[in-house]
């Protein structure tokens, strides 16, 4: 029997990229909603509560109101907003995150997909402060270099019109250090407090790397970046979707540059770890609209509704 799915906002970048993903496949029925009633809220209520598993792929508050009309309690809900990351009603769809995480998502009715800045952290930080290697209190720097499509339709038009210059080099922005995902950050990182964190948009359409820094006197007990690398082998040892890279290797690198988009259109997060005894970064590679968004909401259903969890999702 198919699974009904409703994509609650599916004209939005992450909504589109969702609609693709099940279209690709004959083991869901797609409910749709018609053009002209997108925005009437007792359509959305009828099609939400005829739905096995929703999509929500609205800012914050119209997610928050479509939640609340879940009236089915066999419904699951999985939320691709900032809303519901930080709430303890709602499992934050990371399988990866630790070992209880993957069978909380399978037996959730509400999921919150995270943030695409905040997956790499999370994924390249939560492994240290698990070990004792990175205290909670540990005050973070990172930056994050992404693709212009994590901005959403506005930006896409704004890189693709090809009439800015400006847009040629890359931008950083969110220079108030108060980013969004930012709560997520500290919470599923396992830290107390924000970390310094300057996102920074490039001209190239998707992927996204997060490279946080580190210095051994920073560090709750004594390490060397091999031993971090290590680290992270155990940690995510039988992980499809996180890949750990050998330290320093040359293959890590093209021509001595690290290719950003090199995990494009799969659903698989890379973890590497640079530098020397003095001082080492920890970088974690994901496609921004696959396992940054769009595809981590589909691995997540894929727990839900008990089917393969790499169904439809390239590794």
């Amino acid at each position: 029997m198919s699974t009904k799915v409703f994509v609650d906002g599916q004209e939005g970048t992450t909504g589109l990229k969702i609609f693709e993903y099940l279209s690709q496949r004959n083991d869901v029925e797609v409910l749709r909603i018609d053009e002209s009633k997108r925005k009437d809220v007792d359509e959305r209520r009828r099609l939400i509560n005829a739905s096995d598993v929703t999509f929500l792929c609205l800012p914050d508050v119209a997610s928050r109101e479509s939640a609340s009309l879940v009236e089915n309690d066999r419904t699951v809900v999985i939320d691709a907003s900032t809303a519901f990351r930080t709430s303890p009603d709602w499992a934050y769809g990371l399988p990866e995150l630790t070992r209880a995480q993957r069978e909380r998502i399978r037996k959730a009715k509400r999921i919150a997909v995270p943030g695409c800045h905040a997956s790499a952290f999370v994924l390249a930080m939560r492994p240290l402060v698990e070990a004792g290697l990175v205290a909670p209190g540990f005050a973070a720097h990172s930056y994050s270099l992404t693709g212009y499509s994590g901005g959403g339709k506005k930006m896409i038009a704004e890189y693709e019109a090809l009439d800015n210059a400006k847009l040629a080099s890359p931008r950083p922005y969110a220079l108030g250090l108060a980013h969004k995902h930012l709560p997520e950050m500290i919470a599923h990182g396992g830290l107390q407090s924000a970390p310094v964190f300057t996102p920074i948009v490039g001209p190239f359409y998707k992927g996204l790397a997060v490279t946080t820094y580190f210095s051994p006197q920073q560090l709750a007990r004594s390490a060397k970046p091999q031993d971090v690398q290590a680290l992270f082998a155990e940690y995510y040892a039988g992980e499809g979707f996180v890949r750990v890279a050998p330290f320093n290797a040359d293959e890590n690198l093209d021509n001595g540059a690290f290719d950003v988009q090199a995990n494009n259109d799969t659903n698989r997060v890379d973890l590497f770890v640079f530098g020397n005894e003095e001082r080492f970064v920890t970088v974690a590679r994901l496609d921004n609209l696959g396992k940054g968004a769009s595809g981590a909401a589909i691995q997540c259903m894929n727990l839900a509704i008990g089917t393969a969890e790499d169904s439809g999702l390239k590794h």
